[in-house]
């Protein structure tokens, strides 16, 4: 038999799907979350706990809304989330005196201790997937997404004075 054994085992896609961005990207965003949601699993956490915290360090929005807002989350997904992290002493959410219905939430020094852990897992899960790009690559690849985001998911978009280091979530 003349055939390579890893071409048997690890077969290859038809080109007409290889050929389609989209299919690629859509494809790399589930390699992408896989490898997170496996990293964030050991710590306990998941990138959805990491998104609320990095809005939270903000200190812009401290309401259960205006987060839930800002991660376009839905406001029920969003309470069991809130639920998770203060039962871990991550955050503490109390009872707006001028409005019972409003709750603050803030972060704890505990929640600020975890959410620097959380972006260094972040940062060494991006460099691992674009380990083959280099600097310019990286740069381009992430403009070219941040205008696909623009159009495509506004609330993703950010100015350029604001714009993090690196982001998941």
């Amino acid at each position: 038999m003349t055939g390579d054994i890893s071409s048997a085992s690890n077969p290859r896609l038809p080109v007409e799907l290889a050929s389609s961005t989209t299919f690629l990207l859509k494809r790399l965003g589930f390699a992408a979350k896989e490898q997170a949601m496996e990293a964030y699993e050991k710590t306990g956490l998941h990138p959805y706990h990491y998104a609320v915290l990095a809005v939270l360090d903000e200190g812009s929005r401290e309401t259960q809304g205006a987060i839930a807002d800002a991660l376009n989350y839905d406001r029920g997904q969003l309470v069991g989330l809130l639920d998770e992290l203060e039962e871990r002493g991550l955050i503490e959410r109390k009872r707006d005196p001028a409005d019972r219905r409003r709750q603050s939430v803030r972060m704890t020094p505990e929640g600020k201790s975890a959410l620097t852990k959380l972006r260094a897992l972040t940062l060494k899960l991006e460099n691992d997937f674009l380990a083959n790009l280099d600097v310019d690559q990286r740069a381009a690849l992430h403009g070219l997404l941040r205008e696909l985001a623009r159009q495509h998911l506004p609330h993703c978009a950010f100015q350029k004075e604001s714009a993090p280091a690196a982001a998941d979530g």
